[in-house]
């Protein structure tokens, strides 16, 4: 093992780490022509061909070479090797972190005594992308610390006198002012981002990156560790970050750091983690093998650079682990001049290189003139390209990867028929905003009766391979939840529990509950219609409600959702503002107080539609309670608009917003919210989103989907998240169980979800729900639209007082396969409490006495719409 690889401590790393024996001949030999061969390699296989040196050396590298080349042919560009022409713009140079070998982050008494600010001001910043404009750079490659706010006072004032919450909205705003006043495409580095960042930026800017470096966890963790003291250097917030990047849709570039203290071994593992987000996401635009120099005055001035033939095997090996169509960078300004065994090594891109700014990460080492490079590129027999920020891949492949509001910036810049950079473009500001499109009428508008009489056109989109994720490396992840699990306990003293006082109930206890089948099962919905009877009483409810789903174009990647449509997809529709309102009309006639509005994340709406929606609906109808916007698109809104969650939520209730539903939870567990969906809001995310509705005065329902690849243990979880929640807040309304549909869910058709819950989980889960939300939560919700009129009168007798809404229109519960109809008649919901054997009664949202004229309206019409209803239009 040469010294670069080698941990930097000083007392030694711990005896697992230290450098291993160099592989014997035999391993060599085998390694090597594994990888001629194209065979997969594993861990170990990679840590030795890591150690190839001389002869072995060339033959990895002549190897890899040919996975490249035969990449760069299927991608149509044989021969083209790319790099980015841009300018580097150090927002700030002040950071949370202490890495030991970084010269970039400085203090705030340094930047003083040299006449700077905390951040760069805005004019400074377009300075620097006007000039890049001038030359042709097509990138401003935006650089700067991790939350500087979190450590330095002075970082703070700075955003507070400038107007700015954090860093990130800083970052925004100098991103949304380069596309318009110079044209250039920002590529933003921020460092650790959270997902609800990715929202905030992912309009401003076509690409984003952060460098995993390691996954060496104890490079982070012991003292004396090149990251330790760095809190965004941990290698599980790192992966995270890539994670979610995937999750959003955004082209990420990420890489390692090599020479830094790492094994062999540890970074063949960082590869394979870094493969391993590439396919399940796709969103890896492109990887950086960076080799460690080290600079004087850090703390790692001692330590050796990185040697060469490290660097040339460390990109061969990522080549043969990558595969064909990753695309790798080596930093040009690094390698002294050594251009050609880089290529040999199976590189296909120099990076940024810019005429304009100098690198500041690595100051001492200059970018080498593009024509040098050109020259380079060509004597190794390629020819070079311009590229633009985000990867031709990405330019090509549209939405959901290039947001809307960016489209016509990337389109100025990039060729149309390769998603190169058109290296003759003019590069001048164009205006970043809404797209023009807005709230137009268009597509299958009828769907919410059509799928009763005529269905969906197809069972699933026509981008169902590759808008949710690589489904083999989900099929993995979800083995544990495809047969649900059992458990031995003793359920007769957890039934005697819950039967004195259900709050009493520990977690074993509920877990034996809740896996309780066969008479303990039916003990069970005895108690907790028992509990349900002491506190609401018999009568059971429903309110008189209308569903509008808005639109169903959305990208974000549920599952477990068959509503979401590609906007050119048959099934796709979007509603017009006046066709929302002559819904919520419609409804108001025939008795309706509350009309409960949803629809996809459509790249195209502004975050301001649901305002919008929202006023639309009480001009027309003052008196109509609007229930809507799940919490997922309440991010949406709050980050489209740059708005926080506190203020858009605000300017929604000025605008008539009243309560929201508690939708978008699915399970409150990350460990199954990843595999049902690719890109939706995270459950801390979803916490604060409701949390935030209720301090403001919003209330809003609970929700739990289930039976699909959870677990018992999710949904007690999950219920004792939501009790706490409600004992903080008091804001939810009700708890509605949502059993999950399955027959046209994508993550049923890829064989991954169970075919929904069974007849005990439905039975469990609502007792349960009434024994472990009380007494918070005092209304229990089940679902005719799922179970039917016999399975909801079951749960009536298994601790549920309420039936929900007549909804008058059904989509997503039908378009998911649920052949129970897309409303219900006020008789109809009456006649499931009389199975019962209970009384029955209208409410309003918030569980109050319906006004005597809309029930005398109500009644009227039975609360449903005529069976005819006109396709509405403008």
């Amino acid at each position: 093992m040469t010294s670069s690889a080698q941990p930097p401590q000083a007392e030694g790393p711990d005896a697992a780490h230290r450098p291993s024996a160099a592989p014997t001949a035999n391993s060599m030999r085998r390694a090597l022509k594994r990888a001629r061969d194209g065979v997969a390699l594993d861990v170990a296989e990679a840590a030795v061909l890591l150690q190839a040196r001389g002869a072995d050396l060339d033959d990895l590298t002549a190897s890899a070479a040919r996975v490249r080349d035969a990449g760069l042919a299927a991608a149509g560009r044989p021969g083209v090797i790319t790099y980015s022409k841009s300018v580097f713009v150090p927002l700030t140079r002040l950071c949370r972190d202490k890495c030991h070998y970084c010269t970039f982050v400085t203090v705030p008494g340094k930047l003083r005594r040299a006449g700077h600010g905390m951040f760069m001001s805005p004019d400074e910043v377009l300075d620097i992308a006007r000039k890049g404009a001038e030359l042709g750079c097509k990138e401003a490659l935006i650089t700067l610390g991790d939350k500087p706010e979190d450590r330095w006072p002075e970082a703070r004032e700075w955003l507070d006198a400038h107007g700015y919450d954090d860093t990130i909205a800083y970052v925004r705003a100098m991103a949304i002012r380069i596309l318009e006043e110079t044209g250039l495409l920002p590529h933003l580095n921020p460092g650790v981002l959270s997902w609800t960042d990715f929202q905030r930026l992912k309009p401003v800017a076509p690409s984003m990156g952060m460098m995993l470096e390691t996954t060496a966890t104890r490079l982070w963790s012991e003292p004396g560790g090149p990251h330790h003291g760095s809190p965004d250097k941990e290698p599980a917030v790192r992966l995270r970050v890539l994670e979610d990047a995937g999750r959003s849709s955004v082209p990420f570039t990420s890489g390692l750091l090599i020479g830094i203290g790492e094994t062999y071994e540890e970074r063949a593992d960082s590869l394979f983690a870094l493969r391993r987000i590439a396919r399940s996401y796709h969103g890896i635009q492109e990887l950086i093998i960076q080799n460690f120099r080290a600079k004087p005055d850090t703390a790692m001035r001692g330590m050796p650079d990185a040697e060469l033939d490290d660097l040339v095997a460390t990109v061969a090996v990522a080549r043969h682990i990558m595969g064909p169509s990753a695309c790798l960078q080596a930093p040009p300004n690094l390698v002294a001049g050594e251009y050609g065994r880089l290529i040999g090594a199976g590189i296909d891109d120099w990076g940024g290189v810019s005429p304009v700014t100098i690198d500041h990460v690595n100051p001492e080492r200059p970018w080498p003139r593009i024509d040098e490079l050109a020259e380079k590129s060509s004597a190794a027999g390629f020819s070079l390209r311009e590229r633009l920020c985000i990867y031709p891949e990405f330019v090509q492949r549209g939405e959901p990867w290039l947001d809307p509001r960016l489209l016509p910036h990337v389109r100025a810049l990039a060729d149309p028929q390769t998603g190169l950079a058109n290296e003759g473009a003019e590069v001048r500001g164009l205006p970043w905003q809404e797209p023009d499109e807005g709230f137009a009428a268009s597509g299958r508008t009828d769907l919410h009766h059509t799928i009763d009489t005529e269905g969906r056109t197809g069972d699933r989109r026509e981008d169902f391979d590759s808008v949710y994720g690589d489904w083999a490396a989900l099929r993995e992840a979800a083995a544990p939840g495809m047969v649900p699990s059992r458990i031995d306990a003793d359920v007769r003293q957890a039934l005697s529990v819950a039967a004195d006082d259900p709050t009493k109930l520990s977690d074993d206890e509920a877990l034996a509950l809740l896996h309780a089948d066969g008479e303990a099962l039916d003990a069970l919905c005895r108690v907790a219609d028992d509990v349900r009877k002491s506190v609401v009483g018999d009568e059971v409810t429903y309110i008189v409600t209308r569903n509008i789903n808005f639109t169903n174009v959305c990208y974000t990647g549920c599952r477990f959702c068959a509503f979401a449509q590609r906007r050119t997809d048959a099934d796709a529709y979007t509603l017009s503002l006046s066709q929302v309102a002559d819904r919520a009309e419609q409804a108001w006639d025939v008795g309706a107080v509350e009309v409960c509005m949803q629809g996809g994340i459509h790249p195209d709406l502004p975050g301001t539609a649901y305002f919008d929606i929202a006023r639309a609906v009480k001009e027309r109808v003052p008196g109509m309670h609007v229930h809507a916007f799940s919490p997922m698109e309440v991010v949406n809104g709050a980050t489209r608009t740059g708005m926080s969650i506190r203020e858009w939520l605000t300017e929604a209730k000025a605008s008539g917003l009243d309560s929201i539903p508690g939708t978008a939870a699915e399970i409150l567990d990350d460990e199954v919210r990843w595999i049902l969906t690719k890109g939706k809001l995270p459950t801390a995310t979803w916490i604060e989103v409701v949390k935030t509705a209720h301090e403001l005065g919003i209330r809003s329902s609970s929700t739990m989907m289930y039976g699909h690849v959870d677990q018992p243990r999710h949904w007690l979880g999950h219920f004792r998240t939501l009790a706490r929640i409600q004992q903080e807040t008091g804001g939810f309304t009700e708890f509605v169980t949502l059993p999950f549909i399955h027959t046209n869910a994508p993550v049923y058709l890829a064989g991954i979800a169970r075919p929904g819950p069974t007849a005990r989980d439905n039975r469990a889960v609502t007792a349960m729900a009434r024994l472990l939300l009380h007494p918070h939560i005092p209304n229990i919700q089940t679902s005719w639209v799922k179970l039917g009129q016999e399975g909801a009168a079951e749960m009536l007798r298994s601790g549920a007082n309420d039936l929900g809404g007549t909804l008058m229109e059904e989509t997503i519960s039908r378009m998911a396969g649920s052949s129970y109809g897309s409303y219900r008649s006020i008789q109809d919901l009456v006649a499931i409490a009389d199975a019962a054997g209970r009384p029955s009664r209208p409410r309003t949202t918030l569980y109050g006495e319906v006004p005597p004229e809309r029930m005398t309206a109500a009644h009227a019409s039975d609360g449903h719409l005529p069976e005819l209803l006109p396709v509405l239009g403008d």
